[in-house]
């Protein structure tokens, strides 16, 4: 199933990143990075986010040495910054900062 269309990514392709172990990305963006690829239209980004807490586990963080044996600050952080995300509005291009 595809689950980004801007990049072409698929569910397969996430859940094969977020289930390398160590170096698995620990953020939608690490996903898109370690894809090769960057977000567009962020509409993706909480899809993601929900294929790697079942992969990865939403408490178990036994990747991250930021947790060393609790909860993930850094995936809590990055939970937040992508609910701060809002889609732009279909057709908005984005162009590169100078």
């Amino acid at each position: 199933m595809i689950v980004c269309s801007c990049n072409c990514l698929t569910e397969a392709q996430i859940r094969e990143s977020c289930a390398r172990g160590e170096g698995a990305p620990r953020s939608t963006f690490e996903v898109y990075k370690c894809l090769g690829c960057s977000p567009k239209c962020g509409t993706c980004a909480r899809t993601i986010r929900s294929i790697m807490d079942e992969v990865i586990g939403r408490d178990a963080c036994g990747v991250c040495p930021v947790a060393a044996g609790s909860a993930c600050g850094a995936a809590n952080i990055a939970d937040a910054l992508n609910a701060a995300i809002e889609p732009l509005p279909a057709g908005t291009a984005l162009v590169a900062a100078e």
